[in-house]
């Protein structure tokens, strides 16, 4: 493998504080990505902003700067992480879809790629840029332009199962399932525009509870204990 996009949900950032940062759990993170980085593969992150925002969380602000706001609390998260990861040792760089002055560096495909060929890790924030989008298209949209080999999705879950197993103890998890089926039964691996994007584009996502223990890593070298999402 040699490329790769990995998904951080925001709420996974806080940990057990649910909202802001906690770094024992980002410095976990990064030390294994910079495993990865080790061994040459090219590692992109896009991260979520629910520890600090979620979109439909005020139904007295409009929908347009709502999502506006979210892809700014993308950005804190971006930069943040960034740092924590350059405290472990790795460089890297964060792209956005809009200018925002010097903290960032607009995204485009040859950018990204020149970042990747010096070993870089390469912050995906922002998302598309554009309301009425969430990280999940953004991630989807950001790893068919730089031409990942797969997507891999961190959350509190270790997979994709049939219903919601904090719910229904009887949940079935799924160790293979095809995005037809994911968008066929709604199974909510990511929202419907970006399952149609990985679809229509032939992105495969790997789905793993980030809270196991090296999980990123393990996932990456085929000790995989989550589901497979195929196209």
């Amino acid at each position: 493998m040699k490329k790769i996009l990995l998904k951080l949900s925001g709420e996974a950032l806080a940990g057990d504080k649910k909202t802001g940062f906690d770094e024992d759990t980002i410095r976990k993170v990064a030390f294994q990505v910079k495993q990865l980085v080790e061994d040459g593969i090219q590692v992109g992150i896009v991260i979520g902003g629910g520890n600090f925002w979620r979109g439909r969380s005020s139904e007295n602000i409009d929908r347009t700067k709502a999502d506006q706001i979210g892809m700014l609390a993308t950005v804190m998260n971006c930069i943040y992480t960034s740092e924590i990861f350059r405290s472990a040792g790795m460089k890297t760089e964060i792209l956005t879809p809009f200018e925002c002055s010097s903290f960032t560096k607009l995204f485009s495909k040859d950018r990204a790629d020149k970042y990747f060929s010096q070993g870089k890790v390469v912050f995906f924030a922002g998302g598309t840029g554009h309301p009425y989008f969430s990280t999940d298209t953004g991630v989807v949209l950001r790893a068919v332009e730089v031409e990942a080999e797969v997507i891999l999705l961190a959350k509190a879950v270790d997979g994709v199962y049939d219903d919601d197993p904090r719910k229904n103890p009887n949940a079935k998890k799924y160790k293979e399932v095809t995005i037809d089926e994911v968008i066929a039964k709604n199974l909510q691996v990511v929202d419907m525009t970006a399952s149609i994007l990985a679809r229509d584009n032939k992105m495969p996502m790997w789905v793993f509870g980030l809270n196991e223990e090296n999980s990123i890593v393990n996932t990456v070298k085929g000790n995989f204990d989550g589901t497979k999402v195929t196209v």
